[in-house]
């Protein structure tokens, strides 16, 4: 198998805040903070938005074989457990023979907020992202700010536009993991429909450490299979979590995505 370089899954942390831009690509992208609403079971559901120039893209959070991928420090913040992001469907491109997927003009990216306690959310943090042209800059965004419960705000059309864009979900997918000198080969298989010829496999592991090869698929009648190669710094065989790896299948404007895998 090819061993080309592909981004790891990221543990990510957010900020918020009011417009910000940074350095010199402040004319290339412009993020702000879409408040968006409590939720009943007391989380709260906002989103970051980030608005391109004409031309401009910036990286899902795996790019493929080429780009940056987003990266979020949650250092300082108050009453905040965790975050999950909902990220809706890439756009995939190709560009001088490699592939990668983000998004152009605007990416509407909800933020699930969880906190410890009642009260309120006190946000601090950075938010590091490339976004390119005919280059590629690096932007860092210093973003702050405070949500309090009372602040229910509306359902953003375009928060609930976006969630609505997640990649549909794929259950019962099965894998299974084999030795190699300095990793493991893990090998899924993924009921779906037929896909574009150009459509491509995306296999993340939750520890960033681990390098995960470019994905290879195969169809088998209604069965996707997907295989890469996963090396940990020791480089060496080791225990792979089926649960926590996230499998995306992405092309034409279409993605399916499982969460975690069982053995077959």
């Amino acid at each position: 198998m090819k061993r080309t370089l592909a981004p790891f899954a990221t543990a990510l942390s957010l900020a918020l805040s009011t417009p910000v831009a940074a350095q010199e690509a402040a004319d290339m992208a412009r993020i702000d903070i879409l408040p968006g609403w409590q939720m009943d079971n007391g989380h709260r559901m906002a989103a970051i938005r980030i608005r391109l120039a004409p031309g401009w893209h910036t990286y899902w959070r795996s790019p493929g074989e080429s780009g940056i991928p987003p990266s979020f420090n949650l250092a300082g913040s108050d009453n905040l457990s965790h975050m999950e992001l909902h990220w809706p469907v890439p756009e995939l491109f190709s560009d001088n023979g490699m592939w990668y997927l983000g998004y152009e003009h605007e990416l509407i990216l909800p933020i699930e907020l969880v906190p410890e306690a009642n009260g309120d959310i006190h946000l601090s943090g950075t938010m590091d992202l490339g976004v390119c042209k005919d280059i590629c800059m690096p932007m860092q965004a210093q973003l702050n700010a405070t949500l309090t419960p009372e602040g229910k705000g509306s359902m953003s059309p375009q928060i609930k536009a976006a969630l609505a864009d997640r990649p549909t979900p794929v259950a019962n997918a099965k894998c299974n993991a084999s030795p190699l000198s300095d990793g493991m080969r893990l090998t899924a298989h993924l009921t779906l429909p037929s896909l574009p010829s150009n459509a491509v496999a995306v296999i993340e592991h939750p520890d960033r450490s681990v390098w995960v090869s470019e994905a290879q698929m195969q169809r088998k009648g209604g069965t996707l299979e997907v295989q890469s190669d996963l090396v940990p710094t020791e480089a060496q065989p080791f225990f792979i979590d089926r649960s926590a790896l996230t499998i995306s299948v992405i092309g034409g404007g279409r993605a399916y995505e499982a969460q975690g895998c069982t053995g077959g």
